[in-house]
């Protein structure tokens, strides 16, 4: 009678809780693994540390600028100017329908 009432089976909530709490746990250890990494690839100056940066960087622009999946650097960075371009004029067509319909 004592051990069954005292002590309730775990449920799938509780287990499914302490995977995650150690799943945090696991992300924060080695989120404090990567800055030590970086920063010690600082002190150093190791040049992987600088070109991953960049290669992280131009994938991120890849993913933000339509349609340049398969261009190369030039290609990208033109692309990107005329995108903002088409960005900013967008911006201002619309401040220009919002003063025309406000007034």
């Amino acid at each position: 009678m004592g051990a069954s009432s005292s002590n309730p089976a775990p449920t799938a909530l509780s287990l499914k809780g302490g995977m995650v709490l150690r799943n945090k746990v696991k992300r924060r250890q080695w989120r404090k693994r990567r800055i030590l990494m970086k920063r010690r690839a600082v002190l150093e100056g190791s040049r992987r540390f600088r070109s991953d940066g960049v290669s992280r960087r131009v994938r991120t622009l890849r993913r933000l600028v339509p349609n340049t999946q398969s261009m190369g650097l030039d290609g990208l960075f033109t692309e990107t100017a005329g995108y903002i371009m088409r960005l900013q004029m967008r911006v201002e067509v619309m401040k220009a329908m919002v003063d025309v319909l406000s007034t």
